[in-house]
């Protein structure tokens, strides 16, 4: 195994060259691609990996300090999760931040007059491009009612919960929560608010990671 050279410990955008690039399976909302990529040294390999738009998800906390979660079938596991409302970059040129009051109005017939990035993560960076950003959401307010999204499908009959932040991140720990945006989501909030919120970063902050700032 290589050591790493010292310096700062942070993740880093640095594409081998691919060689040769093929859409396997064009879908709904992500392809299948294959991608021969040359490491040098270490030869050329073969990479099979899902092409997705990327997406936003938004921890909203009331006055209170309650974190909203959503009850939402999910049909590949099989089952209904707890989640935090979430979307797709799916709108050429929205910005994330707008996606995410979309969302936020959306599934939960809410807005938020206060806007910061909480988290990054790449969802399952051995198997897909997505890159997710979380946003904490508070000062919130309702939409009004006439201006309400009509939900449909999975999101027809979702449930909304208000739960205290600290008995959220229990829920984490103790296995009941598995949607990774939530997981992500709470454990960030909870660790940003007990440093004050002073990790919060604003909602233009730089998203190396996103597919439309990745090289080509």
């Amino acid at each position: 195994m290589t050591q790493a050279a010292p310096g700062r410990t942070a993740d880093e955008v640095d594409p081998r060259p691919v060689v040769r690039h093929e859409r396997l399976h064009a879908g709904r909302v992500f392809d299948l691609v294959r991608d021969d990529v040359d490491l040098g040294a270490a030869g050329t390999v073969t990479r099979e990996y899902l092409d997705h738009p990327g997406a936003v998800a938004i921890v909203a906390l009331d006055d209170a300090d309650r974190v909203l979660l959503l009850r939402q079938y999910r049909h590949p596991v099989r089952g209904f999760l707890w989640e935090v409302p979430a979307g797709l970059l799916d709108v050429d040129g929205e910005h994330p931040q707008a996606a995410a009051a979309r969302e936020l109005a959306e599934e939960a017939d809410l807005t938020a007059a206060r806007w910061d990035v909480l988290v990054d993560f790449a969802t399952s960076p051995g198997a897909s491009n997505e890159s997710l950003r979380v946003f904490l959401a508070r000062d919130l307010g309702r939409v009004p009612e006439h201006e309400r999204h009509v939900r449909t499908g999975e999101e027809a009959d979702m449930v909304e919960r208000w739960v205290p932040l600290e008995e959220a991140v229990a829920l984490v720990l103790d296995g009941s929560l598995h949607n990774p945006s939530a997981v992500v989501g709470i454990l960030a909030a909870a660790a940003s608010r007990a440093g004050g919120w002073a990790s919060l970063r604003p909602v233009d902050a730089p998203w190396p990671y996103r597919r439309g700032a990745l090289p080509a």
